[in-house]
């Protein structure tokens, strides 16, 4: 084989593989209505329901029916990762670093801020800053407090993290694989 032809080869495997990834993030777009539809978990925040290095599947929140809060779930029986209501993903303030949490509660602006202590709603002094989710992961011994009520925890300029409007939410969680999203915290973005 020549050179020309190897080049041509090379062209060849670029295109075909591009237009397979192409194909691949098009059909998991079309299938759930959103972007990114799967991310990896990076931190023990969600222990025991979903563990770092797992991946989990997203669907829009559309395409879900809405958003189900852990209050909504603890009264219809609806539970999603072992707990009520949905976890979502979504992106603090509406930017910056994606937050994999359950939404617990829906607020208005002006309302106390809710959380879940020993499996029960009690109510924080904070109140919401605008209408929209509050959020909590499920590891009882990291997350006593929302992420609403936990100044400049998670946010990318330490500001205090606002209930999550609907805007905010990549999508609602639906299903996970274990350990394969070790491949992807390897790889620093």
């Amino acid at each position: 084989m020549d050179s020309e032809s190897k080049s041509v080869q090379f062209i060849k495997d670029v295109v075909s593989t591009l237009i397979i990834v192409a194909v691949i993030i098009g059909g998991g777009i079309a299938l759930t209505g959103t972007w990114p539809f799967m991310v990896a978990v990076e931190s023990g925040s969600m222990e025991p329901h979903l563990h770092p290095g797992d991946v989990v599947f997203l669907i829009s929140t559309a395409r879900a029916g809405g958003v189900v809060t852990w209050e909504e779930g603890v009264k219809t029986g609806y539970v999603s990762f072992g707990n009520y209501g949905d976890v979502i993903v979504y992106k603090p303030n509406g930017y910056g670093k994606p937050i994999i949490h359950r939404a617990i509660a829906y607020v208005h602006k002006g309302d106390p801020i809710p959380a879940i202590v020993d499996g029960k709603m009690v109510y924080t002094n904070q109140i919401a800053e605008n209408d929209g989710y509050i959020t909590q992961g499920d590891n009882v011994k990291t997350n006593k407090l929302p992420d609403q009520a936990v100044p400049g925890v998670f946010s990318p300029i330490g500001e205090r993290i606002k209930p999550v409007k609907e805007e905010w939410i990549i999508g609602v969680a639906k299903f996970r694989i274990p350990f394969i999203g070790y491949i992807r915290l390897l790889i620093p973005i």
